[in-house]
């Protein structure tokens, strides 16, 4: 055999081992595949507990706001007041699973009707207005409250809800005042109901909701989460201090 043919036998030699090496290879992965299919396919598939909700992940902590109130969280000294007229309101029959607080401590602009489940201590906030009578000049803050007939103002106090009607605010609630700041809510028809000028977007065009005679108005979309979450018996506290 010459030089040249020795080199072809040596080429094809080396080539045929890394075919061999390769097919090897090929059928240990292949025949590994084949020994676990069902380890394969579970890489794949989705269990019931990959859908279990993740848990809530710790809140941010926060820097001191600059106004006296959140849209989550009611003013502890307002909880205290809040919580001392419920007890209070006791002989008047009222239930104490929920109760909304009215922080009119902050602006218009702000959700400050806040709707709380006392049994959870959860609690949703909203927009809410105030009497023309109490922001004179309209600034989106109240100035101050009023009972006076007439006086188109917000009053203070604790509120029992009452009834539904049909008003000229559409779907309306009846509250009656127990406290000698708000005790002519009734004659004065201060209630609950809905209106275009506590809508959200009265925000961005004007900066601040319009203004009630002293009723407290949410906007349209929410009055049903008002009416769900309170109901008749309940108490609504208004306040500022």
């Amino acid at each position: 055999m010459g030089m040249r043919d020795l080199g072809y036998s040596m080429i094809e030699h080396d080539n045929s081992l890394r075919s061999r090496r390769a097919m090897l290879k090929n059928g240990l992965v292949l025949a590994g595949a084949l020994s676990v299919p069902s380890a394969v396919s579970a890489a794949n598939r989705l269990t019931g507990r990959d859908l279990q909700p993740m848990s809530q992940p710790p809140l941010p902590r926060r820097s001191v706001a600059a106004t006296p109130t959140s849209p989550r969280v009611v003013r502890p000294e307002l909880m205290r007041k809040a919580m001392a007229a419920l007890n209070r309101a006791g002989s008047h029959g009222v239930r104490r699973d929920r109760m909304a607080i009215v922080d009119f401590a902050a602006s218009s602009s702000e959700p400050r009707l806040h709707l709380i489940d006392l049994a959870s201590g959860r609690s949703t906030s909203l927009l809410v207005t105030h009497g023309s009578g109490s922001d004179p000049a309209h600034t989106g803050w109240l100035q101050r409250f009023s009972n006076r007939e007439g006086s188109n103002a917000s009053s203070e106090g604790a509120f029992l809800t009452s009834d539904y009607y049909v008003g000229k605010h559409g779907r309306s609630q009846r509250l009656i005042g127990l406290d000698s700041t708000n005790c002519n809510a009734l004659d004065r028809a201060i209630v609950v109901h809905s209106a275009w000028y506590a809508n959200r977007d009265m925000i961005a065009t004007r900066g601040m909701l319009g203004r009630s005679q002293g009723c407290f108005a949410v906007g349209e979309r929410d009055l049903d989460t008002v009416f769900a979450k309170l109901g008749p018996d309940r108490l609504i506290f208004a306040a500022k201090a």
